[in-house]
């Protein structure tokens, strides 16, 4: 029987994300980008990878070649777009707005856009494997392929309401199926999302 460590660690990967996204989010909401805030926002992009990695691994048997190929595009692109996000939230932010700008010049704002070009297509190839396995719930696969590549759009905007929102809706999504992910005992997990579940 394989190992259950590993999933399990992405999980608990994922939700930590979840949390460091969503609750600094709603504070925002009221305090406007803090640096309290941005400095738990920023580190949390380093749980994204074991989390994806769980993702995967909850779907792998069904996804195929497809879905090998989405988390390859998937993973690569949201640990270029999680080192963006360090750097706007633990970088740039300590910085005054004409020596950022300055570091966002040239050849540096042409290799962000291409992060978040990665970031956004694997995002989208990897939400499309998880809908064709049918192993996550659907209302939080749709949320994942609308809500991650709309923050990759809105990063360099200013803080607003309805960029909290997004935040605490990106941060649930990933908690949800996240949970959803947990190793349950062969014997008794769902393997399908079909109107009522299959054993």
């Amino acid at each position: 029987m394989p190992s259950t460590w590993l999933p399990r660690f992405g999980v608990i990967c994922g939700v930590l994300m979840g949390l460091s996204l969503g609750p600094p989010a709603l504070v925002e909401a009221f305090t406007g980008e803090t640096a309290a805030t941005s400095f738990v926002i920023g580190l949390g992009t380093a749980f994204g990878p074991p989390a994806l990695t769980a993702l995967y691994l909850h779907h792998a048997t069904a996804a195929g070649r497809f879905g090998v190929a989405a988390y390859a595009v998937n993973v690569l692109g949201l640990t270029l777009f999680g080192a963006v996000a360090f750097s706007l939230n633990i970088v740039l932010f300590f910085l005054d707005e004409a020596t950022a700008a300055r570091l966002l010049a040239g050849p540096t704002r042409f290799a962000l856009l291409a992060c978040a070009v990665v970031f956004v297509a694997g995002t989208l190839l990897f939400a499309a494997s998880m809908l064709r396995s049918r192993r996550f719930p659907r209302v939080p696969v749709y949320a994942y392929a609308l809500s991650l590549p709309l923050l990759a759009f809105l990063a360099r905007l200013p803080d607003t309401p309805l960029t909290s929102a997004l935040h605490v809706i990106a941060a649930t999504t990933l908690i949800w199926l996240s949970l959803t992910a947990w190793p349950r005992d062969p014997s008794t997990r769902t393997h399908a999302y079909r109107g009522r579940a299959t054993v």
